[in-house]
């Protein structure tokens, strides 16, 4: 986008940074994925940037703050909604004070997945909703790497299809490595 808005710790911007994604609604082991994405983004130096939607989101955005990492949240509502906080920076497409929309929701993917190089996905449902959305226009227009956790489902499968590569948890020890 031409103009981002932010709110909080703008210098997050300009260090590591890998992006999570993931359904609202998660199975305990895609559940388990988002949280070592978290932690892992923490433990290796990396920014942590996500949607701060329920489910995949928050999941990973906890674990990488207990850890003691730092976050870039993409949000769909409100700037102002958002108590500042000294290791998150919040960042919306629109404007300050916007309120939640679906569109801004499902418009905020491509700047998650473009912020970063590699993008983790932690579970998706096969060809709809946000996350699937977000990673096949990722997948087609090449903005950041993918990997998808490697939970045998239907949309996993066809995201490695299109280009994607498929991850377990152990996978997640050395960012640097995901190729």
């Amino acid at each position: 986008p031409g103009v981002l808005w932010a709110k909080g710790k703008l210098d997050l911007l300009t260090m590591p940074k890998v992006s999570l994604v993931g359904s609202r609604e998660l199975f305990p082991a895609n559940a388990a994925f988002a949280a070592a994405a978290g932690k892992q983004a923490a433990q290796q130096g990396y920014v942590l940037v996500s949607g701060n939607a329920r489910g995949a989101d928050r999941t990973a955005q906890k674990a990488c703050l207990d850890t003691g990492g730092q976050v870039i949240s993409v949000v769909a509502d409100s700037l102002a909604e958002h108590d500042s906080h000294p290791r998150i920076l919040y960042l919306s497409e629109d404007c300050f004070d916007a309120e939640f929309s679906a569109q801004r929701a499902l418009s905020r993917n491509r700047v998650i997945h473009a912020l970063t190089n590699k993008v983790l996905v932690a579970q998706c449902s096969l060809r709809t909703g946000g996350t699937w959305d977000g990673t096949i226009k990722n997948l087609r227009f090449g903005w950041s790497d993918v990997f998808c956790f490697q939970d045998g489902s239907e949309a996993q499968m066809e995201l490695c299809d299109q280009g994607a590569t498929a991850v377990h948890i152990r996978d997640l020890n050395d960012f640097y490595a995901l190729h």
